[in-house]
């Protein structure tokens, strides 16, 4: 297979899995990218090369106090994949 065949293959995909952002660009949840197979990392490295961006989770909570996070929660966090990534337009030709 072509890397042209490749690339129009994995932009229909991305496209059929992401939805609209608050930017004017896509998102697509990292889920949705891994539910597809063996091919997720393909996907991901394509995503990064147009210029997405991983989006991680909600912010952290408060530094201080009784209802503070634990600094292993922080670790952790910062450790995680982020939750989706966010595509200009213009990934899409747009």
């Amino acid at each position: 297979m072509s890397a042209a065949v490749e690339d129009d293959e994995i932009r229909a995909l991305v496209g059929r899995l992401s939805r609209r952002h608050a930017s004017g660009g896509r998102a697509i949840a990292r889920a949705a990218i891994m539910a597809e197979g063996e091919d997720a990392t393909a996907v991901i490295d394509w995503i990064l090369a147009h210029d997405g961006q991983p989006e991680t989770g909600a912010s952290a909570g408060p530094a201080a106090g009784l209802h503070r996070r634990r600094v292993t929660d922080a670790a952790a966090s910062a450790a995680r994949p982020p939750v989706r990534y966010v595509l200009p337009a213009s990934a899409f030709g747009a």
